[in-house]
């Protein structure tokens, strides 16, 4: 199987999709100014104790205040409030850790109130993100990640991933970062460090050590809280940093800036494939280039199609996701219909993996698969399901399909699952029913034009519209994009774009900034 990563970075967001065999499994967006990502740490204050839930809440900037549970606290949640404390008190020096005095481990079937107070500074970890009306969930059992290794103060242990089968390398490396680990640190060793040197962990252990360093430093010299204390790496490095294997053919990128961010992350941690991360400078969006922009429309909305007429129908709730399997006008095949039935919840398995992936669908899953009267085939069927979800790195929970036909799935949620509207609003119309000639298109883009580069002063810039639009003003010997050219200047370009209406169109200046030209421009 190959893997390309598809980044498309504009000024607002960030948009990322990971191909595998040229086929989407996942996508990402993400805003330039996007907070409160897992991993981000803030120092915080204690808003409100709650005794009935054995939680807090807790402020960290956010709109509504976090939700920090007694038993995400953590073990050694008193051995880092002694530490902090510590900082807090005196700003010119920073405490070493190594001689950090440790404290009791907290009692698992303790009472928040007795441990935290109103008003009192703590820090902690973002585990999920906001979610509709929910705020943040937090932890106070701080982790740094890096691609080998997690690094976790005051955790003390030393634990190896349980991927890793082979006990002489689990000795081997549980022994290596025991005598390299600083005091009063415990580490996670992660499944991609498995044969690696020596110099290679210890080389992220002192980067991982340097963020905590960074980390305790702004929260020592903040004068006002809440701070964010770290930062974890952007959407990109971090989706690289999970994802990253050798099969990876190529990472893409349209943005200078993000290029070398991920060309320096890559020559990081794997020297040798620093060559795949390339940037795309064509004029033709990215997406529409790789084909994700059509794989987006098909694979997004309430009906997804799948093969021969079958397709699943997918309703979000607040408290679940239900899929529903349909045959569609799918024939009935020459072996009868329970052998028909157990073809299409095969091929619906199939697709289900990959939408759970696709649209980072979590909490609990639904899904009706077709009724099945042979044990077998019910087996048959969730043994593939199970097999398919190996390679989701969410946390999740199959279930045997009930009587009913139903099978359950619950998948770790740590952030909204994706919602991308495929329907589109009529540009020119906007929902009224009723629309200029069209014929009169072209007029209404050259009196654009010529506000822009006229009135504003543009004289570089882009103008996307749909590619039958494209293909017309292209049309003929001289045609009226040349014409355009020649009467407002060579700085006009015109690219063609799969996300766009039919009678929809969009200016950009060089640097990918939308110009804003109004409705109220053009009917002056």
């Amino acid at each position: 199987m190959v893997s390309e990563l598809i980044i498309d970075a504009q000024p607002k967001e960030v948009t990322i999709a990971l191909l595998e065999d040229q086929r989407l499994v996942e996508f990402q967006k993400e805003g330039q100014d996007s907070k409160y990502s897992v991993g981000n740490i803030y120092a915080g204050k204690v808003k409100k104790i709650m005794p009935a839930l054995n939680a807090c809440f807790v402020d960290v900037g956010h709109e509504r205040e976090a939700f920090l549970h007694y038993q995400d606290l953590g073990a050694n949640f008193l051995s880092l409030e002694k530490y902090v404390k510590q900082l807090t008190s005196d700003k010119k020096h920073l405490a070493p850790m190594a001689k950090a005095g440790r404290q009791s481990e907290l009692d698992k079937t303790g009472a928040i109130q007795n441990i935290l107070e109103v008003g009192q500074e703590i820090m902690v970890q973002i585990t999920k993100e906001p979610i509709n009306t929910k705020g943040p969930r937090l932890t106070g059992e701080l982790s740094f990640a890096g691609r080998f290794l997690v690094l976790m103060p005051f955790y003390e242990k030393v634990n190896v991933s349980t991927k890793i089968k082979s006990k002489e390398e689990r000795a081997r490396l549980k022994q290596l970062i025991q005598s390299i680990k600083p005091k009063n640190f415990g580490v996670i060793v992660r499944t991609v460090a498995e044969g690696k040197r020596a110099a290679e962990l210890n080389n992220e252990l002192q980067i991982l050590v340097k963020s905590w360093e960074d980390c305790i430093s702004k929260v020592q010299q903040a004068t006002k809280l809440p701070v964010l204390a770290h930062e974890e790496t952007g959407r990109t490095v971090s989706m690289l940093r999970d994802l990253f294997n050798p099969s990876y053919e190529a990472i893409h990128v349209n943005n200078e800036d993000v290029y070398k961010e991920v060309k320096k992350y890559v020559s990081l941690i794997a020297p040798e494939r620093e060559n795949i991360v390339k940037l795309y400078k064509g004029n033709v969006p990215i997406f529409d280039n790789f084909s994700v922009t059509k794989q987006i429309k098909s694979g997004f909305g309430r009906t997804v199609s799948y093969k021969k007429g079958a397709y699943l129908i997918i309703e979000h709730t607040e408290a679940l996701h239900v899929v529903d399997v349909n045959s569609g006008n799918r024939n009935r095949g020459v072996d009868g219909q329970e052998d028909n039935a157990f073809d299409v919840n095969m091929g619906a398995a199939d697709e289900l993996a990959r939408q759970l992936r696709l649209r980072d669908m979590g909490g609990i899953i639904v899904v009706d698969f077709i009724d099945m009267d042979t044990a077998e085939h019910r087996q048959k069927l969730y043994e593939h399901m199970t097999e398919l979800m190996k390679n989701d790195r969410a946390k999740h929970n199959i279930l045997p399909l009930s009587k009913f036909g139903l099978m359950q799935i619950t998948r770790q949620r740590v952030r909204p699952a994706m919602d991308v509207q495929v329907e589109e609003t009529c540009p020119t119309c906007f929902g009224k029913g009723t629309i200029k000639s069209s014929i009169l298109f072209t007029d209404t883009l050259e009196g654009k034009i010529d506000y822009i580069v006229n009135s504003l002063g543009i004289k570089k810039f882009k103008l996307y519209i749909h590619p039958y639009v494209n293909a017309y003003v292209n049309e003929g010997f001289i045609s009226l994009y040349r014409r355009w050219q020649m009467k407002y200047g060579f700085g006009i370009k015109i690219i063609p774009s799969q996300s766009m209406g039919f009678l929809q169109y969009e200016f950009k200046d060089m640097k990918g900034n939308e110009i804003n030209v109004t409705e109220e421009i053009e009917t002056k």
